[in-house]
């Protein structure tokens, strides 16, 4: 499952870079076009990132990656 994610992730970003190119060299005249590659490049993006944090989760969780240092909140009594 995590090599099918790891693929999403490559597809996703390289259409958010794709269709944002489109997206930015499009002329003022392609107005349609322009919102569509908007439109396919957030979705590449979001994708993208869902995928990355997916994988960063499941990385950490195998033991592949030594989990990130999280504060802990210790809530202490001052009666």
């Amino acid at each position: 499952m995590a090599k099918l994610i790891a693929v999403l992730n490559v597809i996703a970003w390289s259409g958010f870079w794709a269709f944002g190119y489109l997206a930015l060299a499009s002329g003022a005249g392609a107005g349609n076009q322009t919102v569509i590659a908007i439109l396919l490049a957030a979705a590449g993006g979001a994708a993208g990132f869902w995928a990355y944090f997916w994988l960063i989760r499941h990385s950490e969780v195998t033991g592949y990656a030594k989990p990130r240092n999280r504060a802990v909140i210790i809530e202490e009594e001052t009666a």
